[in-house]
């Protein structure tokens, strides 16, 4: 870009009074509490949804939720759709549906494994349902316990002391009865599913040092988190295949389906039905609430439910129908908390009677035979199925584990398991990830690694909120003047200790002079060389800053050694240090008071190991804000951070090509750059004062 001229030296007297005016215009108050500085969020926070006024104001705020999503679940960009390779065979007919045995690769050597139901007879297209379970273990091949089924028929929550052995069979064979085409498959480590074990996908406690690598990491490491690599990302890829794999199916309508589940199965419900337009109707139970978000590692991802909860990611599917339902846990407030918001925003779509909610508080966490009847009634109003309302269950005969699994001697299970499966499967979405990137950047499209780095980032610069400057201390230093204050953002409700130093001769210009030390780093020679040329300098204690310097960031009070439990509701360190920056160059550039104008131009310079790469990333969300940069990154890569407390850990710094992906971004405005090939050649002072 083209520099702006200096002004002439009739101007700098006006200038001069803008900037005391600037600074000066706002008389000493007491700090406001920065809400960064409360203990950290978790998933027994308090979720509301505030619905929008309007469905304008609605599209923006669903696209950006709808990308966290996504983001979170490593799969912006989606990764690429390899062959599944899908194999049916053990085929059982009984009265009116068929039941086979099916598993198909969503990656390369990753089976997903499951049942097909069928009509027997089905008559033209037919809807396809999609049926995701959750912490029930074995669930698809497991057979009720008959004193646990006697008190729920006795509860009125199971019918048949037969057919009531398994809500997981029950659902499917009446959904066939229906005329529906039905896929269930496993959860990760359940029933057939045998590469990732229970250990690592429900029941992780403690990070694995021989996992926790540069190059072949595996699962819950800071590298798997750096780049957005998960048990839930996992299973929302096998959600998104699964689909693939219903439609594949020429007998299945497309504009018929649906996807339904409780507990676990209700949290992948309902981000597939998120994410994936193809899903026509949604029925998520025991799981939409504003109280508790899901509580295992398989529910929970790094950066996903930041600002957003459940009943949002509920909101997302709207105006198609949807059911839930309420039990007695964490969903019990849902008609007066999260309910009332989702009418609304249905409402706003003139489709209010397409939501509904069936009340259940008197019985326990369930998808009993009372909710399966209203999924049912649901699905048979809005797919026109023409069937007698309410619907309910007929008694059926179950199978057996060996009649639905899906392993046998002619079909062996997998031999690709354990560590070395995980560390097989990361490499090749990291792999994948990064060609498309690539591929992306050599076409010149930007977009993905872009929105990608912004969500990661958690502000773009449009977002850096409204910022005020609030004066402390002022000194006379001769030559300049050094002014102490505090810039609040009530956007975002967060503060910063600023120290100006202040040229009496100011020649329009602002530097940025970020230090790991903080503002304690001012002045400096370099600093009072730019000073001397007329050129303001501010410096600042980004968040934590002006103390003991920060070795490990605050964690979630859950013991299990999760990224996922902390980053998934609380931006990282390096994340809210780079909101900072984008707060500060915000203020510079609508630091208007009166007549007079904000600096001609806002530079930034930052050295130090940690405020470096935080300068990079801010600068490339910035773009032109900053006219130029002077950065030394000293080579860090996020890829290579070995703590997840550590100030530097950003879940998915690394998946946007790490370090080198924002330095992409920071083209083309002119960035002086230390740490990379090739060295700059001229000092840092001079390039930033041309």
């Amino acid at each position: 870009m083209t520099n702006p001229s200096r002004p002439s030296t009739t101007l700098v007297p006006a200038l001069t009074l803008a900037l005391a005016a600037i600074l000066l215009s706002a008389s000493p108050t007491l700090r406001a509490e920065d809400i960064r500085l409360k203990p950290p969020k978790d998933l027994n926070g308090y979720f509301p949804f505030q619905p929008p006024t309007s469905l304008s104001d609605w599209e923006p705020r669903k696209e950006e939720v709808r990308r966290r999503i996504l983001v979170s679940q490593g799969l912006w960009p989606m990764p690429t759709k390899t062959p599944l390779h899908a194999v049916l065979h053990g085929r059982i007919e009984r009265e009116n549906y068929a039941v086979e045995k099916v598993y198909f690769e969503s990656a390369p050597g990753f089976f997903v494994t499951g049942n097909l139901y069928r009509p027997l007879h089905p008559v033209g297209k037919v809807p396809g349902v999609l049926f995701a379970h959750g912490h029930w273990k074995d669930a698809r091949l497991a057979l009720d316990d008959p004193d646990r089924l006697r008190r729920d028929i006795a509860s009125g929550g199971e019918r048949f002391e037969n057919g009531g052995r398994s809500q997981f069979q029950s659902l499917c064979v009446q959904l066939a009865r229906m005329g529906c085409v039905v896929w269930q498959w496993d959860m990760l480590s359940d029933s057939d599913s045998l590469q990732i074990p229970r250990e690592v996908v429900h029941t992780f406690a403690k990070q694995r040092p021989e996992m926790n690598t540069p190059e072949n990491w595996g699962l819950f490491s800071p590298q798997a988190e750096s780049h957005l690599q998960s048990i839930m990302g996992l299973q929302t890829w096998n959600a998104v295949r699964s689909l693939d794999f219903l439609l594949s199916l020429p007998e299945v309508d497309p504009a018929r389906t649906a996807i339904t589940g409780a507990s676990g199965g209700g949290t992948q419900t309902m981000l597939l039905a998120a994410i994936d337009d193809r899903i026509q109707l949604s029925f998520p139970c025991v799981m939409v609430s504003t109280a508790m978000q899901g509580g295992c590692t398989c529910e929970n991802a790094s950066l996903l439910r930041i600002g957003t909860g459940n009943v949002e990611f509920a909101a997302l599917f709207a105006p198609k129908p949807q059911g839930m339902n309420t039990a007695n846990d964490w969903t019990k407030e849902m008609s007066t908390k999260g309910f009332p918001d989702l009418q609304n925003l249905y409402a706003l779509h003139g489709a209010k009677d397409r939501v509904m909610l069936l009340r259940g508080e008197h019985f326990p966490h369930n998808y009993n035979a009372v909710t399966r009847s209203a999924f049912f009634t649901f699905l048979n109003k809005h797919f026109r199925l023409g069937l007698p309302s309410p619907v309910v269950e007929r008694d059926y005969e179950p199978l057996s584990s060996t009649q639905l699994s899906v392993w046998d001697a002619q079909h062996p299970a997998p031999t690709a398991r354990g560590p070395e499966f995980e560390r097989t499967l990361l490499r090749w979405f990291t792999e994948d990830t990064r060609q498309q990137l690539q591929s992306d950047i050599q076409t010149g499209r930007t977009g993905p690694l872009r929105k990608g780095v912004e969500t990661v980032l958690g502000r773009s610069y449009a977002q850096a909120g409204d910022v005020q400057w609030t004066l402390g201390d002022k000194h006379d230093r001769g030559s300049h003047l050094e002014m102490t204050g505090t810039l609040t953002n009530s956007t975002h409700h967060e503060e910063l200790r600023t120290t100006w130093l202040y040229p009496k001769q100011w020649n329009g210009r602002v530097v940025l002079w970020l230090d790991d030390r903080g503002r304690a780093a001012l002045p400096n020679p370099e600093a009072a060389k730019i000073l001397a040329s007329g050129t303001a300098v501010l410096g600042v204690d980004l968040l934590l800053q002006g103390g003991e310097p920060v070795t490990q960031t605050p964690v979630v009070s859950n013991p299990r050694e999760f990224a996922g439990f902390t980053h998934g509701y609380n931006h990282a360190l390096f994340a809210q240090r780079t909101h900072d920056v984008l707060s500060i160059v915000r203020f510079l550039h609508h630091a208007k008071v009166g007549s007079h104008p904000s600096p001609t131009s806002v530079r930034l310079a930052a050295f130090g190991p940690q405020t470096g790469p935080i300068a990079l990333a801010a600068r490339a969300l910035c773009g032109d804000a900053i006219e130029r940069a002077a950065i030394d990154t000293h080579g860090f890569r996020f890829g290579r951070v070995a703590d997840y407390r550590d100030p530097m850990f950003l879940p998915g710094g690394a998946k946007y090509l790490d370090v080198p992906g924002l330095i992409r971004l920071n083209a083309p405005h002119p960035l002086w750059l230390r740490g990379e090939e090739p060295q700059p050649t001229t000092p840092a002072t001079n390039w930033l004062l041309q």
